[in-house]
């Protein structure tokens, strides 16, 4: 059983999570906390497995609480906000939250897969424990390809993902030579904020990719929720990003392996694509698609991944040109970006 610690100052909310939980048969709630003051002390004296926070509360926050609970101990957070928070949410993971849904996710109307995949990714946070710090290697696993002419790079994350986009995106140079397309899993509605909360990050301007939009150099777009992101060739040459309706892939939508492929048949050689922490197997046929297309793909190592459920997905299908710590992509797709 996985003990679990629910904090919120709505009853109402406390009780939903409650029921949502318990209906699974694998959670234990040990406790609940009406305060970010009260939350703090029952995480520090029930020592639970997992935490379920909300951000706004009376006498602490849901950030302040991370803070000073971080300070003393390690306990995998969930946040559970509203999408007028949804910034605060994705502060939370830099200050050491693992993954946040928003209050409408745990509602009569969510579908029985969504579900099941909540309750999964709740079950594996709740056994994530502190990683230390390590030496970054100087040696990455495989033989670096030659740089070549790039149109695009196209990037698959999930759980892990805001914080390991945050740091990949203030490694990349102000010049640098072409656009990047992202999908991160994100619930609806959280996309908007998303894209204004790493923009305030990124070395480059972050932005929502739009129907019809021409991608451009030194631009970060963001998968709208909801729908396929693609890169689709333009008769008069270029591209252009279109979205399409289909079925989740991969239990995602937007889904990574419909960027990469899009981009794979569009761009063939000229693209390279990057899986990062994540879980599940998203990005891995598509990493597939880009490779037998003749484009560059890398991964993300366990090491510094959050959830080593995406990139090891991709790495074992044995198309992963590089497997690099996540500090050294950026550097590396600079190197083989050819100006």
């Amino acid at each position: 059983m996985i003990n679990t610690l629910i904090v919120d100052d709505s009853s109402l909310v406390r009780d939903i999570l409650r029921d949502f939980l318990e209906s699974d048969g694998s959670f234990n709630i040990i406790g609940e906390a009406a305060d970010g003051e009260e939350g703090l002390q029952k995480i520090l004296s029930l020592n639970p497995d997992l935490v379920t926070l909300d951000v706004e509360m009376p006498k602490m926050t849901g950030l302040q609480v991370i803070d000073a609970a971080m300070k003393q101990t390690f306990v995998p957070i969930v946040v559970i906000t509203s999408l007028d928070t949804a910034a605060t949410a994705y502060e939370a993971t830099m200050r050491g939250a693992l993954e946040f849904y928003s209050k409408e996710v745990f509602s009569s109307s969510l579908s029985p897969a969504k579900k099941n995949a909540v309750y999964e990714t709740l079950k594996r946070i709740s056994g994530i424990k502190k990683k230390a710090a390590a030496e970054i290697p100087a040696a990455a696993e495989g033989s670096p390809p030659e740089p070549r002419e790039i149109h695009a790079v196209v990037i698959a994350s999930s759980t892990g993902g805001p914080k390991a986009l945050a740091k990949f995106c203030s490694l990349l140079p102000e010049d640098f030579a072409v656009p990047i397309a992202i999908v991160q899993h994100n619930d609806s509605g959280f996309d908007k904020s998303f894209a204004e909360w790493l923009d305030a990050r990124a070395s480059l301007q972050v932005k929502l990719a739009e129907e019809g939009e021409t991608p451009k150099r030194g631009t970060i777009y963001i998968a709208q929720t909801d729908r396929h992101l693609m890169l689709e060739r333009l008769n008069a040459g270029g591209y252009c990003f279109t979205y399409n309706d289909g079925e989740p892939e991969s239990n995602q939508k937007p889904a990574a392996d419909a960027l990469f492929r899009s981009a794979a048949e569009s761009m063939r050689e000229a693209v390279i694509s990057v899986v990062l922490t994540g879980m599940g197997s998203d990005g891995a046929r598509g990493t597939q698609k880009i490779r037998e297309m003749g484009g560059i793909t890398l991964a993300q190592d366990e090491e510094t991944s959050l959830i080593y459920g995406m990139p090891k997905a991709a790495a074992e299908t044995g198309c992963v040109d590089l497997v690099l710590p996540l500090e050294r992509i950026p550097g590396e797709l600079v190197r083989l970006i050819k100006c």
